[in-house]
């Protein structure tokens, strides 16, 4: 991962990294591709400046992270064809403001609760997570153009 300099910041998990795969990053915010075995398709969109919650933020700046999180989720429906999108925003763990997007398939190993949850359910269908992560090169794509 990168390196991320911000010689202001207190030290801070995501300050000090991306996050994840680095695929699109702008002056203010960063989008990354969480690897996650089990949820191909887990993106985060980052503030790249040491930030706790949305009222932090000027208002222009929370709604330009708010138009990359509809950004990032509508790439990932267009490409991956969940059945649904979560999206979260909770900083208990790292205290850097981040949303999560989340494809979300009936079959994943979560469904309906959070992916965060105890898990109720047998895994997912190897052969099924496959065919999702081959979707990933084209995610990866469909993030950039959506940006650029």
């Amino acid at each position: 991962m990168n390196v991320l300099i911000d010689s202001g910041a207190p030290p801070c998990e995501l300050c000090k990294v991306d996050g994840g795969e680095l695929i699109v990053k702008t002056d203010k915010l960063r989008v990354v591709l969480v690897d996650d075995a089990n949820y191909p398709g887990f993106c985060r969109v980052i503030w790249n400046a040491h930030a706790k919650e949305m009222t932090d933020l000027a208002v222009e700046d929370r709604s330009a992270l708010m138009q990359a999180v509809c950004k990032t989720e509508q790439a990932i429906r267009d490409v991956m064809a969940p059945q649904k999108i979560n999206l979260a925003s909770l900083g208990n763990m790292v205290p850097h403001l981040h949303w999560h997007v989340i494809p979300r398939y009936t079959d994943d190993l979560h469904f309906p609760d959070p992916v965060w949850a105890s898990q109720k359910k047998p895994a997912t269908d190897a052969a099924v997570l496959s065919e999702r992560r081959a979707l990933l090169p084209t995610l990866r794509a469909a993030l950039v153009s959506y940006f650029y």
